[in-house]
């Protein structure tokens, strides 16, 4: 999975992330909100962009450790 930029869209208890491919596909995954670090910590870095919430501070600081 080459990814160079994330949409991260977070809720409650489910996220979903969606890059595009260098095909140009467009991939949506839905992650369980305990899952999220894991999917990111197997990810090489990359730019992920957060919706403007109350949470999207911590998850930005959670994400910027890995």
């Amino acid at each position: 999975m080459a990814m160079t930029t994330i949409g991260l869209d977070i809720s409650k208890s489910w996220f979903q992330i969606h890059w595009i491919t260098a095909d140009g596909e467009i991939i949506r995954m839905k992650l369980a909100r305990g899952k999220v670090l894991d999917f990111f910590s197997r990810l090489p870095s990359c730019l992920v962009g957060l919706e403007a919430c109350g949470g999207a501070h911590h998850w930005a600081l959670e994400l910027i450790k890995l």
